[in-house]
């Protein structure tokens, strides 16, 4: 159950595991040690259809230049087969976060990186704005916590952003040392935008392109490190855990290879997660179509604490379609993000009737932080029965708007609006989870040998609400701090390689499903998530209320009963695995957490706003959390796939 508690900084998980008493204790399981084995670089990586029907990703022009070769097969070869690789680190998600640290963890040993589609495709790619760090003299750490708290509504972790804040400005140098380019001023030095919430410029950034050229040094990088191998296409279903001494250890994740259509076993020393967020539990998100949830879903089945899910970040500002001149042909898998940085740059938000609107609800205007602006813009949509308001940046020089927003400009020309003349439309869409998967100040969870960093994590950073541009430097930071902790865990360990062979196998359902079956059960999962994409738009958005979230949680139960009643109706099994089915229930599991937290928090502080407690409440100033339970509930999304072993 969801309950609040205090305390970030130091991860105080231990007392809250109990293992459930049908299991034997045992101690003492030798950890994993390998012999190293030559690799063998395979230059290829190709795009395939994912399994149950979606469209695969299509690789831009803008990466071709700078393509992983591919696939590189793995470290160990003497030790492991097609579907079994052994590694010391295993990477899952190939973000900034991922990325930073396989490329410093690389130096101890051997890394598989696993992702779930092309390489470059993660959130970190569609960060427009930048990254937040204290670079000016004028500026200071005092004032960027300062401004961290406030935008949290006072319940981040001091101590965590006492620690990102001050380290950050070093991270920040360390990508410009690995060759990731920043724009400058006329006087040379690098340009420091500002963005809501900021009391001054101190937003890193590449043009509106940052995340981008971001990834493409990072990836630059990983492609140049022969200890490092990455597996495109590689969809994780479940980690794998076992019980020792009470505790829970990770030994790794099970996969699913979609270019081969075999279950993939990665057996590590240390696992980090840095699988990013849950933008599609929502019907329209900033985030790619990859953001399914599946980290802290896996992490939630593996009895990993999770805190503080309520508060999902509405970006106040997406590009409404429905207001362009010109329509785009088909709906669009993620919604195209309107930077924070427009209105940090003198952007000015209007309704339809080009009446300015923000000084009726905060003093701050245009630069408020995202949740306040977020509900702005839905009480004026309410009030007016409109879909979208506007935002105007066309009094500016336009050579400066384009030059400041070349990507912005050219995808609204591609639909007939010249930004430089006309106002943006836009509406909110989700686009960050400020909870996930409880962290300490190391990215240690409750779970041994996993590590978690990015938004798949809650490090007590973010609070009930995201400071602008502080995703990327908390990924940075989180990711070095994991490292040194990775390599004393993994030289700590020895082993014993029989041990990847004692989970059950997951199996695909190509031999015991006809084709009929598995069409039924692509559409029925296609409409399910649709269902509960609206039930989460429609029940728990941006303003909710106690009678909606009891609503939503039993429309939600119902939904995933019945879907799952239909699967299993149609032959499938509890151990089979498809990407659309096992990406449905991680959208299930996370949709259930969100709601279970949102009820518990009974007052409204940052993105989280209940009509029911309207007002802050101090003594409610405290995370929220969701320990794990002794015995899982049972439904397929809450159970993984492998039972939990008994080590000894």
């Amino acid at each position: 159950m969801a309950n609040l508690t205090n305390g970030f900084a130091s991860l105080h998980c231990a007392g809250a595991m109990h293992v459930d008493k049908g299991h034997m204790q045992a101690s003492g399981l030798p950890f994993l040690s390998f012999r190293r084995c030559s690799q063998l670089d395979i230059s290829r990586l190709g795009s395939v259809p994912r399994f149950m029907g979606a469209k695969s990703a299509t690789v831009s022009q803008y990466y071709v230049r700078h393509r992983i070769s591919a696939i590189r097969a793995s470290t160990l070869s003497c030790l492991q087969d097609d579907t079994t690789k052994f590694f010391d680190f295993v990477v899952i998600g190939s973000g900034v976060a991922g990325l930073r640290y396989a490329l410093e963890v690389s130096k101890h040993g051997s890394v598989a990186i696993i992702t779930k589609a092309e390489p470059y495709e993660s959130n970190t790619n569609y960060a427009q704005g930048g990254v937040s760090a204290v670079l000016c003299p004028s500026d200071s750490v005092e004032s960027h916590m300062e401004d961290t708290i406030v935008a949290g509504a006072y319940l981040c972790d001091e101590e965590t952003v006492r620690v990102v804040c001050t380290e950050g400005p070093e991270r920040v140098k360390e990508l410009i040392a690995m060759g990731a380019s920043f724009d400058h001023g006329e006087d040379g030095r690098l340009h420091l935008a500002r963005e809501g919430g900021h009391s001054h410029n101190r937003i890193v950034h590449s043009a509106d392109m940052t995340g981008r050229e971001i990834e493409r040094a990072l990836l630059q990088a990983v492609d140049n490190d022969d200890n490092i191998s990455l597996f495109g296409h590689h969809f994780a279903i479940d980690l794998l855990t076992c019980q020792k001494n009470g505790e829970i250890y990770c030994y790794g994740v099970d996969s699913i290879d979609i270019e081969t259509q075999k279950v993939v076993r990665f057996i590590s020393k240390v696992t980090l997660l840095a699988s990013g967020g849950v933008g599609h539990i929502y019907p329209t998100t900033t985030n790619p179509v990859v953001a399914t949830g599946d980290g802290i879903a896996m992490s939630h089945r593996a009895q990993a604490v999770i805190s503080n899910m309520e508060f999902v970040q509405f970006h106040p500002t997406a590009l409404s379609d429905e207001g362009l001149p010109i329509k785009p042909k088909t709906r669009r898998e993620n919604a195209f993000l309107i930077t924070e940085a427009v209105r940090g740059d003198g952007g000015i938000l209007y309704n339809q009737s080009m009446e300015r609107f923000m000084p009726m609800y905060d003093d701050r205007a245009e630069l408020a932080p995202r949740d306040v602006v977020a509900r702005s813009i839905d009480d004026q949509l309410k009030k007016r029965g409109e879909n979208y308001v506007l935002l105007d940046i066309s009094h500016k020089p336009r050579e400066k708007v384009l030059a400041h927003f070349p990507n912005i400009a050219a995808e609204c020309l591609r639909y007939g609006l010249d930004i430089t003349r006309q106002p943006i439309p836009v509406v909110p869409a989700a686009h960050y989870m400020c909870g996930g998967v409880r962290a300490g100040l190391q990215g240690e969870t409750n779970v041994k040998g996993l590590y978690v960093a990015g938004e798949v994590a809650c490090t007590g950073l973010h609070g009930a609400n995201r400071l602008a541009s502080n995703s990327l430097l908390e990924a940075l930071v989180f990711a070095r701090r994991a490292v040194q902790p990775s390599i004393d865990h993994m030289l700590d360990a020895d082993g014993d390689a029989s041990l990847a062979a004692r989970w059950a196998w997951p199996t695909l359902p190509w031999s015991s499903l006809g084709d009929g079956a598995l069409a039924d059960i692509v559409e029925r999962t296609r409409q399910a998530r649709t269902e509960l994409q609206s039930v989460m738009w429609e029940y728990v958005g941006i303003v909710r209320s106690t009678g909606r979230l009891k609503q939503a949680e039993w429309k939600i139960g119902d939904l995933e009963s019945e879907w799952e009643e239909f699967l299993f109706r149609r032959g499938w099994k509890p151990t089979m695995v498809g990407i659309e089915a096992c990406e449905m229930r991680n959208l299930f599991c996370c949709a259930k957490l969100v709601v279970k937290s949102a009820l518990a928090r009974r007052e409204s502080r940052g993105l989280h706003f209940t009509e029911d407690f309207p007002y802050l409440e101090e003594s409610r100033r405290k995370p929220t959390v969701i320990f794990p339970a002794a015995v899982q509930e049972l439904t397929w999304s809450s159970k993984p796939l492998q039972r939990q072993l008994r080590c000894k």
